[in-house]
Parts: structure tokens; sequence; C-alpha cells
């Protein structure tokens, strides 16, 4: 009796939330090798190293600013020597994103993007929206995801053997057998074998899919600490420019250059108002970025200010609540074990976005079959009746 409502609860979530599970994970899929396309087929990316000094921030706002006037201009990259620098700008009303690629040594614009036109962003689109407006569509793959949850949850109770003889079969496929007979056994087995996997996709994903969740799991993983949302942190608008030599900006990233050697990214956010402050990021990493070191500056004295939020200062004492919020993306893509956690996490995202289909095919194959005797019981009845 249990063991039924569960069957019908798997069954129903899985047929009605199935192809929005389908599109996210082949999205996933589809999105996890794109810094590695990207490098291999967009040649702006790279520019020629050369031993002279890197042009400043402030004067590639000036350069990237001409490229797309009347744009908010957020940030710009600089991270190998190899690497041309990155400017992006980018506002959500009005929507907009776009890209542009800097040589740092002579301020040549190598390309200006317009990311609305960019494959990647569009399959991003899909995986955090489904196409949809983005309040909408965040809370419907949210809201989705944790019906995922629950699909693994039901999945895995299902899957466990009645007996000691059905648990062999219970971790292979058989493929010289009918076709019906293998589709179930590669939704049953493989979706035991990535259930753990998915689950790890599903949290991650729900910890910015809803704020609650995301309190929740920080202040489960912290043992009672609450979780701070990132907020903007403002300048004092009353203080003076102290300033009179470089430009602020410049000053910030010059310091962070000098003071972290050893770091492969550095990223300078341009105050976007008159209050917002300067934000200057570091990166040991630039592959990942949970170990992004960022810090908040007044764009008017240029004094250091603190925050709460999970995304300050990066350090070795960080707890593992802080850890984990800062890993969530990395984690997410795999990212975090570097090109072989990516392998993993691509071909677990094709197996997820496979068990919708076969799990169709399963219930289609028994309605199917259902129908196929009702239809002959009913020729059989009319026959015998004539």
């Amino acid at each position: 009796m249990l063991k039924s409502l569960i069957n019908k609860i798997h069954l129903w979530l899985g047929l009605g939330v199935g192809i929005i599970v389908f599109i996210l994970a082949i999205t996933g899929c589809i999105y996890t090798f794109q810094t590695e396309i990207q490098d291999l087929t967009q040649p702006y990316r790279f520019v020629e190293a050369q031993n002279k000094p890197l042009i400043p921030p402030s004067r590639i706002r000036e350069i990237a600013k001409k490229e797309v006037p009347g744009k908010l201009i957020h940030s710009v990259l600089y991270t190998e020597k190899t690497r041309a620098a990155l400017v992006t700008f980018y506002q959500f009303e009005p929507e907009y994103y776009y890209q542009v690629f800097i040589n740092q040594y002579t301020g040549e614009v190598l390309k200006v993007k317009n990311m609305d036109e960019d494959f990647f962003r569009f399959v991003l689109n899909g995986h955090f929206y489904l196409w949809l407006p983005r309040q909408t569509g965040q809370a419907v793959v949210a809201t989705s995801t944790l019906l995922f949850i629950l699909i693994l949850i039901t999945g895995t109770i299902l899957w466990i053997p009645r007996s000691k003889a059905a648990l062999k079969q219970s971790f292979k496929i058989k493929f010289s057998t009918k076709w019906q007979r293998t589709n179930y056994d590669l939704h049953n087995v493989l979706g035991f074998y990535v259930s753990w996997v998915s689950v790890i996709f599903a949290v991650t994903g729900l910890v910015w899919g809803f704020e609650w969740f995301a309190k929740s799991y920080y202040y489960t993983l912290s043992g009672g600490k609450q979780y701070v949302p990132y907020y903007e942190s403002h300048s004092d608008t009353t203080q003076a420019v102290i300033q009179q030599g470089i430009p602020g900006i410049d000053y910030l990233w010059e310091k962070a250059m000098a003071e972290n050697p050893g770091k492969q990214a550095f990223e300078v956010h341009y105050p976007e108002t008159k209050n917002a402050a300067i934000i200057v990021s570091t990166n040991a990493d630039a592959s990942t970025y949970w170990q992004a070191d960022h810090r908040y500056y007044d764009q008017y004295t240029l004094q250091e200010m603190e925050v709460k939020h999970q995304f300050g200062r990066f350090n070795n004492q960080l707890s593992t609540a802080d850890n984990l919020i800062r890993m969530n993306y990395d984690i997410h893509t795999g990212a975090i074990f570097g090109l072989t956690g990516k392998i993993l996490a691509f071909f677990m995202s094709l197996i997820i976005a496979s068990l919708p289909i076969t799990g169709f095919l399963i219930w289609y194959g028994r309605n199917y079959k259902k129908d196929k005797i009702s239809k002959q019981k009913r020729n059989l009845i009319t026959a015998v009746s004539a």
C-alpha cells in the first residue's frame, strides 16, 4: 500500500516536472565546458604578452565607454598575461549585458559583444529561468528543483530490491533483452547511480532559488548561525575626495596587485552610483570563484568598509558553512575539482537528462500495453456476442 502510494507520487511528479528537469539537465550539460569552447573558438580573448605596464582601470573604462555609450559599466577583469582585459556592462532594468575585450597593453578594442546574442548566454538563461521572465522563471525552476528532490527520494525507495536475488540485478543493465527491459534498467539503475550527484546539483541550485532555503542551509551547516544575504555597500557622500594624483580605482587596483603578487585574477567593480562602493576582487585561481577575496572601499575616502555577508574577505579561518556558501557555484558546475569535476558534471547531467525520457517511456509502455490488452478483450467480447 505504502509502496504503491510512493510509486504514484514518483510517477506524477515525474510527469509533471520531467520536461523541466530535462531542460535544466541538458542546459547544464551544454554549459559545462563553455569556457573551454569559447577559448577554442574566440581568438579575441587572447593577446600577446608584452613587457610593459598594464593600462589601468580608469583608462580602460574610458576606452570601453566609447564602444558602448549610454550603458552602465560594471567591472574590468585582468587575468593571465595572455588574456585580454574583460570589461562588463550589465544592468537588470532595463536589462542589457555587453562584454568588451581590450588589449591591456595597447588599448586596442578586440571585440564588443552583445551577450543577448551569445549562444551560451541563451543556454544559461534556459538553465536559470527556462527563457521565461526572470522572476517567474526563477520561481518555476526553484519549485521544480524542490520537487525533483522528492522524485529522487521516492525513486530511491522504489529502487530498493525486495530480495537478495533481486539485489544483484539492481546494479546492472541488461542489454541482451527486450528494449522495454533495457529502458527500465537505464532508468532504474542509472537513476540510482546518479542520485547522490543529483542531490548535490539540486541543493546547490536551491541555494540560489529560494532565500529561505539558503538561510536554512547555512543555519544547519553553521550550527545555528544566521545567513546574511548579499547587500550593497554604500560610500559616504559627505566626504571629500582625498586623492589628488591617480584616480581612486587605479590606486586600489595597484595596491591589490602589489599586495597579492601570486594571484591570478584582479577585478575592479566601478561604483555605479554616487553612493556605491568600489569593489576590488583578487583570486588565487581564476578558474573558480570560491577563493575570491572581495574588498569594499568608500569611493571618496578609499577606506575599506566592513561587510557582514558571506562574500567579503577570503581567508583560511572561514568556517565550513562560509566556505560551502562560497563554493556553491564551483560545486554546482563541478569546477571545484578542476577538469575532472567538469567531466563528471557533464556526464552526470547527461544521465539526469535521460531519466525523464526513460521514465516517460516506462509509463507510456505500460499504458500502451494496458490499452492493447483492453482492446483485445473488447474485440473478443464483440466476436463472442456476434
